[in-house]
C-alpha cells in the first residue's frame, strides 16, 4: 500500500518530509513484532499512528484496545493491566481480567507511558521481556502474547535521569522510535489541513466553508500552535460557526487566534508556576535582572577613571560622602554604618579600587590585598574611631581649614566643630 492511500484511509493531510518520514517508519514496522514508541508533543495524532501500526500487522484482526496510562489511578493501573482475583483488595468482590490477558493475540496502545507509576514498570517490563503476568492477588503465572506500542509527549529519557521511568524499560520500549513532528514544524501543511476542516464543519453545520484573506492566511501560519492539530481543528470550528462573514480579514482572524506574549523568563525544568508563586518569582528575576544592570554599570565606571585619572577626584568625592553620609547623623551624632564604599568595592570586580589622591595629586588605587586588609579592619574597628580618624585625615589634608576639611567630608561646618569638640581632636 503506497503512501498516499494510507493518508486517504486514516484522514491524513500534509505532505511534509518529517510527517511522511514517520509515516513510512510506521509502515516499515507494522509487519514486525516489535515494540515501537511514539514521540510527539499533545495534539499530533500519535494514536492514528498505533491503528496504522495495527491494522498494517498480522494482528489486524485481533483485538486493539487504546490504554491512557495518566487517566488510571495509581491504586487500580495494575488491576486494570493484569487483572485481579476475588478479595485482592477492598472492592474486589469478583475476579476479573486485564488488558494483557483479554487483548491476547493482539495489539496495546499505551498513550502517556511517561505517567506510569515505577512499580506497574516493572511488571510491564517482565511482559515485555518474557509475556509473562500475574494477577493482582494471585501467584499463578499466565502467559500473553501482545504487542506493545507506547506513546508519550515527555522526554522519557531525561525522566530516567531523575528516577521517575526505568532505564530498561525506556531502551525496550524503543526498539523503533517514531517521531511525530508537531504542526510548527510542518507548517506547509497548515493551510491544507485548516481548509479541510471548514469544509468538513460547513457540511456539517450546513453553512458556507470560510476563506481567509492573504494576511490571515500569514497569520495562521506565523501561529506557534502548542496545541497541534487539534488546536487548528478547534479554531476551523469556531470561525466556521462564530465568523458573520464567509471572507475571514486579518482582524477577524485575531478575535479567534490573538497573540499571546512570550513569557522570556528563565523557568525551572519540570515545574509549571501558578498564581502568585509565579508572580513572585518573575519580580524575583526583574530584580535580579535589574541588579546585574546596576552592578555592569558600576563596572564601566570603575574602568571609565582608572582610564581616564582626571576623572578620579569625582570618584573620590562620591566615595568619602557615601561614607560619611551613611557614618553619621548631623541631626544627632549617632553613627550608623554604611555598606557603600563595601558594595562598591565588591560590585566593580576590578583588581584596583581607585582610593583617592596623594599629595601630587596622583590617583592612589588599592590592591586586591589591600581591599580585602581594608574590610577586615573595618570590622575590627569601632564606628566612632573610624569618624575620628577621617576627621583627623581631612584637617591634615586640608592643613587645618575646617572649611575645606567640611566640604571634603560632606558635613557642614557647624557639626565638624561639634564632632571636634566630641573626639577632643586638636587641630
Amino acid at each position: 500500500m503506497d503512501l498516499q492511500s494510507i493518508k486517504n484511509r486514516f484522514g491524513i493531510i500534509g505532505n511534509s518530509p518529517a510527517l511522511n518520514h514517520a509515516l513510512n517508519t510506521a509502515v516499515q514496522v507494522a509487519g514486525t513484532d516489535l515494540t515501537v514508541l511514539i514521540v510527539g508533543e499533545s495534539g499530533v495524532g500519535k494514536e492514528v499512528f498505533s491503528q496504522i501500526i495495527h491494522s498494517l500487522s498480522s494482528r489486524k484482526h485481533n483485538p486493539f484496545i487504546a490504554v491512557n496510562c495518566g487517566a488510571i489511578p495509581e491504586g487500580t493501573i495494575d488491576s486494570e493491566l493484569f487483572g485481579h482475583e476475588k478479595g485482592s483488595f477492598t472492592g474486589a468482590v469478583d475476579s476479573r481480567k486485564g488488558y494483557f490477558e483479554t487483548v491476547n493475540g493482539g495489539t496495546i496502545f499505551m498513550d502517556e507511558i511517561g505517567e506510569m507509576p515505577l512499580g506497574t514498570q516493572a511488571r510491564l517490563l517482565r511482559v515485555l521481556e518474557t509475556g509473562e503476568f500475574i494477577r493482582v492477588g494471585s501467584s499463578k503465572v499466565q502467559k500473553t502474547d501482545v504487542r506493545v506500542i507506547a506513546a508519550t509527549n515527555r522526554e522519557l529519557l531525561e525522566f530516567t535521569q531523575k528516577g521517575r521511568f526505568r532505564e530498561d524499560l525506556y531502551y525496550r520500549l524503543s526498539t523503533v522510535p517514531i517521531r511525530v513532528p508537531s504542526l510548527r514544524d510542518r507548517k506547509e501543511d497548515i493551510l491544507l489541513l485548516f481548509r479541510k476542516f471548514v469544509v468538513d464543519f460547513a457540511e456539517k453545520y450546513k453553512t458556507t466553508p470560510v476563506q481567509l484573506d492573504e494576511e490571515a492566511k500569514q497569520l495562521l501560519l506565523n501561529h506557534q500552535w502548542p496545541g497541534n492539530v487539534r488546536e487548528l481543528k478547534n479554531i476551523a470550528e469556531q470561525i466556521s460557526v462564530l465568523s458573520p462573514n464567509p471572507q475571514v480579514s486579518i482582524k477577524e482572524m485575531r478575535i479567534f487566534l490573538p497573540e499571546k506574549k512570550e513569557n522570556r523568563f528563565p523557568v525551572l525544568a519540570g515545574h509549571t508556576p501558578t498564581g502568585e508563586f509565579a508572580n513572585e518569582r518573575e519580580i524575583l528575576y526583574k530584580l535580579f535582572f535589574d541588579m546585574k544592570k546596576d552592578v555592569t554599570e558600576l563596572k564601566k565606571m570603575f574602568v571609565e577613571i582608572l582610564q581616564n585619572p582626571s576623572l578620579a577626584n569625582t570618584a573620590a568625592n562620591f566615595t568619602k560622602e557615601s561614607i560619611l553620609n551613611d557614618y553619621s547623623n548631623q541631626d544627632n551624632g549617632d553613627a550608623i554604618l554604611g555598606n557603600n564604599a563595601i558594595t562598591a568595592v565588591h560590585a566593580s570586580g576590578h583588581t584596583n579600587l581607585l582610593q583617592g589622591n596623594n599629595s601630587n595629586g596622583q590617583p592612589v588605587l588599592l590592591t586586591n590585598d589591600e581591599i580585602h586588609l581594608h574590610e577586615e579592619i573595618e570590622e575590627s574597628l569601632n564606628i566612632m574611631d573610624k569618624e575620628k580618624e577621617l576627621i583627623i585625615k581631612a584637617l591634615k589634608k586640608h592643613k587645618g581649614k575646617r572649611k575645606d576639611a567640611s566640604t571634603d567630608l560632606g558635613i557642614s561646618e557647624r557639626t565638624l566643630y561639634r564632632k571636634l569638640k566630641e573626639y577632643d581632636i586638636d587641630e
